[in-house]
């Protein structure tokens, strides 16, 4: 898909939170088309530094790294002005972190992407804008009275939500995460409609697959993984029935880039992002895979929920295939096996453990 983009000439593509998870895998595929890219991004978080050295080891001058925080004005007016497409990723991305300090998560999610549709809307309009949101838009969607236990894991008792959420469900922010990542989702969608800026709107489910640095709060399907190789005990929340629909990396990358490619026809649309009701899987499920793949059951302790927890979610994903003729290639089983590959390599066997991943 990337060859459609062609239309950009030379300006550079901009990737805010390009050194993340996800950020440096849309960069290192733009950048292996031939697009130049500017990873703009603020190298807070464990393993940007990292991505940003693998980056430019990789590509060189194609891809220049930027260091600078979305709640500047001034730098990301700079970052922004010449690009040919802004590719907007940077953000807080852990509802526990928006518990602990909910004015910082605004700052970052809400006002940090207010910033980048107004140096847009005023400097460079034409350029367009591709958003990060997330399912925690929809809510707690089911509570626990909404679903019943099918072996190990949750289904809804409504055959209808069986298919998955589609994007018509009703917006219900829950957490302040939630509450920042939805202002914002509705920002982009209003840009498109009141100024004109050509703006998508992914709502994402969850993300996994190689160069991600997995955490308790963010990146589960890494963080149980290394955990499990590193032989130390994962702490599931709730009772690991809970379920939702995982997307492997290179699979979002594709969607990325078609939306992108398909600006014209998607502008000013919202789509869901998640691997559909053929990649859901619960946590307790996600542990048995993750036993065959190391021989041995990993050791498990149970904790108390977690506000904003859904029980359930699953993205329904229709409307994104019908849109971008794209559907998710990478299933459960070879995906995992990818980021196990990824993470035996980058830590190795005797250093799973290690979090000093920025050194």
């Amino acid at each position: 898909m990337t060859e459609q983009l062609h239309s950009l000439g030379d300006r550079p593509i901009v990737i805010t939170g390009g050194c993340g998870f996800i950020g440096c895998n849309l960069a290192d595929r733009l950048a292996a088309a031939g697009h130049r890219v500017v990873a703009f991004d603020s190298l807070s978080r464990a393993g940007a530094h990292e991505n940003a050295r693998w980056l430019k080891a990789q590509h060189g001058e194609r891809v220049a790294i930027v260091g600078g925080d979305v709640r500047d004005v001034i730098p990301v007016t700079d970052a922004v002005r010449d690009a040919g497409a802004v590719l907007h990723l940077a953000g807080q991305v852990a509802v526990t972190s928006s518990l602990a300090a909910p004015v910082d998560d605004f700052e970052i999610n809400a006002r940090g992407t207010l910033n980048v549709l107004e140096a847009l809307r005023l400097h460079n309009p034409n350029a367009p804008i591709v958003f990060a949101s997330t399912n925690k838009v929809y809510g707690e969607l089911t509570g626990s009275a909404d679903v019943e236990q099918d072996g190990q894991r949750y289904r809804p008792k409504s055959p209808a939500l069986r298919t998955g959420a589609s994007e018509a469900t009703a917006l219900d922010f829950y957490s302040p995460y939630g509450c920042s990542k939805g202002t914002a989702d509705q920002y982009v969608r209003d840009y498109a409609r009141v100024f004109g800026l050509r703006t998508v709107v992914l709502r994402m489910s969850c993300i996994y697959g190689p160069r991600q640095f997995g955490t308790e709060d963010q990146g589960w399907v890494a963080h149980f993984m290394r955990r499990a190789m590193n032989r130390e005990p994962v702490t599931i929340y709730g009772n690991g029935l809970q379920v939702r629909d995982v997307l492997h990396v290179s699979d979002a990358v594709d969607a990325w880039i078609g939306a992108l490619s398909r600006i014209e026809t998607v502008r000013g649309q919202v789509f869901n992002l998640g691997g559909g009701p053929t990649n859901a899987i619960s946590l307790l499920e996600l542990l048995n895979r993750l036993a065959a793949i190391e021989g041995q059951y990993p050791q498990v302790t149970f904790a108390d929920w977690r506000p904003g927890d859904q029980p359930w979610y699953v993205s329904r994903i229709d409307t994104l295939k019908a849109a971008l003729d794209w559907e998710p290639r990478i299933g459960i089983e070879p995906g995992l096996a990818s980021l196990h590959t990824w993470i035996a390599e980058r830590f190795g066997a005797s250093n799973l453990s290690r979090t000093g991943v920025r050194a």
